[in-house]
């Protein structure tokens, strides 16, 4: 890849997180530099360092983790390839899921176990505030509102800067916001899952920043003989970065995360800031994306 792509997350727009941390729109999700499962090391861990570091080389000052990827292996490879942190860096993590082995996850949400989540990824990230501090899922054993308002106090402490929630309902996010401001949700969405397009539409009326997770539908949408084969033939662009360009089209709020564990996959996935869908276009993907 060559010298020109550089800084290139840059092309895909801006967002300002709370209303004031302003962060390009095409960030990096750090689920897939762990093991098989989101569980243990990662299979080659200089690979996954390299990853990390060439992300913020082209120009991506977002990056995503959580306590249970790994559980704690990815924000460890955070800190250990790229503290001290460039001064734009935003490194937002989650907490609320706890992990028994790969591909299983289990909510918890008491309070003093998310306040101690936190003092944790504060002392694994390395960090004297945590930017984004997020719900990784309401647990139902516990009242919402006693959630949100841990995330509130560690809010007040200085601990973490903004809050975000993950695989919410609107009516949650009005109730958590009832509590405390909320800058971003995180939902599953992508060309051919529009489950949470009523949450998409109330972002984008609240001015809250949408993360979607899964923005490739898992690999799905970047198979060579897939949905998008032809359409990626008549634009010159890979089926990857199509999916990447209609989620920037598709509302200003909307952050997509794509992850890898490949530099190369990394590079492909960066340069569809550079993708111009016309609006036609992107009406033709919403149609296809619905009859998948």
């Amino acid at each position: 890849m060559n010298a020109t792509i550089e800084r290139l997350a840059s092309s895909s727009g801006t967002f300002a997180l709370g209303g004031q941390l302003m962060v390009h729109r095409l960030g990096f999700g750090a689920m897939r530099i762990t093991g098989p499962g989101v569980w243990g090391e990662p299979a080659d861990r200089d690979q996954a360092i390299a990853v990390l570091r060439r992300a913020v080389e082209l120009g991506v000052d977002l990056i995503d983790t959580a306590d249970s990827y790994g559980p704690y292996v990815s924000e460890e490879l955070i800190r250990t390839a790229l503290h001290p942190y460039p001064s734009q860096l935003v490194i937002a993590t989650k907490a609320g899921l706890v992990r028994t082995g790969p591909n299983l996850w289990f909510p918890v949400g008491r309070p003093e176990y998310l306040r101690q989540e936190c003092e944790m990824s504060l002392r694994r990230l390395r960090l004297e505030q945590i930017p984004l501090f997020q719900l990784h899922r309401i647990d139902p054993q516990v009242p919402l509102e006693e959630q949100v308002g841990a995330l509130a106090t560690l809010q007040t402490e200085g601990k973490i800067r903004f809050i975000g929630l993950s695989n919410v309902s609107v009516d949650q996010i009005r109730a958590a916001r009832a509590v405390v401001a909320i800058a971003t949700v995180q939902n599953r969405y992508n060309l051919v899952d529009r489950g949470s397009e009523d949450v998409v539409e109330h972002c984008e009326r609240e001015r809250i920043g949408f993360i979607p997770w899964f923005p490739l539908a898992t690999g799905d949408l970047s198979r060579p003989d897939g949905l998008l084969t032809a359409f990626s033939q008549r634009l010159g662009a890979t089926p990857s970065q199509i999916a990447v360009a209609w989620l920037l089209r598709r509302s200003q709020v909307i952050l997509p995360i794509p992850g890898t564990a490949s530099v190369a996959h990394l590079e492909e996935n960066v340069e569809a800031a550079l993708v111009g869908l016309t609006d036609d276009q992107v009406a033709e993907l919403g149609k296809l994306g619905e009859g998948s």
